[in-house]
């Protein structure tokens, strides 16, 4: 691909997703936002990490599955514990990342 092609690419890019994320920021730097606004948007991050996270634990290759099968769903149970018994970030990836290994070093994936 030609340099000045992807450089105008990139550059659209940055066009089209920089005001969103900036603007908002901009506008309510200084401003104080009402206690419902404020308790909404804490549930955001929550929300955006289960519309990324779901897909991936109950449909691994593309269709719904709730079967024994479905190696990622049991490694989450683990880990979903992890999270929420340590509120430990670091605890939960190694967790994550031990219960995936070890069930697939005893065959299960």
């Amino acid at each position: 691909m030609e340099q000045n092609l992807i450089t105008l690419t990139i550059l659209g890019m940055a066009a089209v997703t920089w005001p969103p994320r900036f603007l908002p920021a901009l506008f309510l730097a200084n401003r104080q936002l009402n206690q419902p606004v404020q308790v909404w948007l804490s549930h955001v991050p929550t929300a955006i990490m289960a519309a990324l996270v779901a897909p991936s634990l109950l449909a691994p290759e593309g269709t719904m599955q709730f079967s024994t099968g479905n190696l990622f769903l049991w490694v989450s149970l683990p880990t979903f514990a992890c999270a929420i018994l340590t509120r430990n970030f670091f605890a939960t990836v190694a967790v994550g990342i031990v219960a995936m290994a070890g069930a697939r070093f005893i065959g299960l994936g």
